[in-house]
């Protein structure tokens, strides 16, 4: 990532504090303040910042912590947590959030910057950007597990921006009547959307943490960037880009090109096969010997649906072709048989920015193998040709499956 140190004078006028700047790829875009764990601006925070840059953010993680022990990075050791909570019981919380507005005002002076500017916090940091909603000029504010939201709902009703919380069901730091309360005070309010994550602890979305728990943290993490780009965007055009993807796969069938769509380090992932890969170089290689070259000629993609979020694509369509070579990805293994098939498929696409992150690719395997002739459906709840055929025509009986059926009289 672009990512370097910069200084920003504080706005009591008593000094200068460092802050770590993360560029997206396309090298301009909206801005973020990104407000820290009581770890300090360490990595991972740092990697958090280049992560949102990803997504096409101007990204800046202030050292919050500069009046107590400026630069303070520290790790997850029992020693390093004793420190961590000595600095956050002796944190000044509305210098902290003046600190915030100096970092939202250094931001647009960025020549990188342009439109508007959100907050987006963890732990400490997470009731840093509730306070944000409520004093800065942030257009939104995102807070994970936020500790001490509780005590200040006297100041909802000077909520500004559009605001976001996420809170762990099992959250020590944020027990059952402190989460009721926050749920009863900000809960129905225009701009505001709470999200309660079950059975996982604080810091449910800290990779590589003792409570990380990555199905809730994908979910936060869509919803977080659903209502960035719903306050301050950017909004590539998804659709286009998946299109020009499909056309380097299929029809100009260049890996080169079909990895220029892509992120960094991408991955694919055919569901009912396993293949595809995990990373720049061997999703590359998956492609150059495994994918790209190696569809039939006639390969035909029919769009069916189109369904496009904040974060990602779903595309249903039939995958039509004839099996007259080897198609490693779909069937490894099977020698051409000649037999034409047509199938529905799912693809889920997510998006960083306006690049592909990755591809959830699914469909009837089963299927398939029946329209190739290794699987015989007799006696078998599958079936052949017929799923593609119905998708198109949904007048096609229904039910043929079932033994004990009856149509109704």
């Amino acid at each position: 990532m672009n990512a370097s140190m910069i200084e920003i004078e504080s706005r009591d006028g008593r000094g200068r504090f460092a802050a770590y700047l993360s560029l997206p790829p396309g090298g301009k875009g909206p801005g973020l303040v990104l407000a820290q764990e009581i770890f300090g601006v360490n990595a991972t925070m740092r990697e958090v910042a280049d992560y949102y840059a990803e997504e096409g953010y101007v990204v800046l993680v202030p050292d919050l912590f500069w009046r107590q022990s400026p630069g303070v990075q520290l790790g997850y050791s029992p020693e390093d947590w004793q420190r961590a909570f000595t600095l956050y019981q002796g944190f000044d919380e509305a210098a902290g959030v003046q600190d915030i507005q100096a970092s939202l005002n250094a931001l647009r002076a960025c020549p990188e910057f342009v439109g508007q500017a959100g907050v987006l916090g963890f732990c400490l940091g997470g009731k840093l950007a509730y306070l944000a909603a409520c004093r800065t000029d942030a257009a939104v504010a995102i807070g994970y597990y936020g500790v001490g939201i509780e005590k200040a709902l006297d100041e909802a009703d000077r909520i500004q921006a559009r605001l976001l919380l996420h809170v762990a069901e099992n959250d020590g730091f944020c027990p059952p009547e402190a989460r009721q309360a926050i749920l009863e005070r900000l809960g129905g309010r225009p701009g505001i959307e709470l999200y309660v994550y079950p059975g996982v602890d604080h810091a449910f979305a800290r990779r590589g943490g003792e409570h990380f728990h990555k199905p809730s943290a994908l979910m936060a993490h869509q919803r977080s960037v659903a209502a960035l780009k719903a306050a301050i965007g950017p909004h590539p055009d998804f659709s286009a880009l998946w299109d020009r993807h499909c056309e380097y796969e299929f029809a100009t069938r260049n890996v080169a090109d079909t990895m220029a769509t892509m992120v960094a380090e991408p991955y694919v992932n055919h569901i009912p096969t396993m293949t595809g890969g995990v990373g720049q170089r061997h999703l590359a290689h998956f492609y150059q010997h495994h994918f790209v070259n190696s569809n039939p000629p006639d390969t035909r993609l029919i769009p069916i649906s189109r369904t496009i979020g904040a974060t990602q694509i779903v595309d249903e369509l039939l995958f039509c072709f004839t099996h007259s070579c080897e198609i490693d990805w779909m069937l490894p293994g099977v020698a051409p048989t000649g037999r034409p098939v047509e199938i529905p498929l799912v693809a889920v696409v997510k998006f960083r920015g306006d690049k592909l992150y990755h591809e959830h690719i699914y469909w009837d395997q089963a299927s398939v193998l029946v329209q190739i002739g290794l699987l015989d459906p007799r006696g078998l709840p599958v079936a052949g040709i017929e799923t593609a055929r119905k998708l198109l025509d949904e007048s096609l009986p229904s039910n043929t499956l079932m033994a004990s059926w009856q149509d109704p009289v």
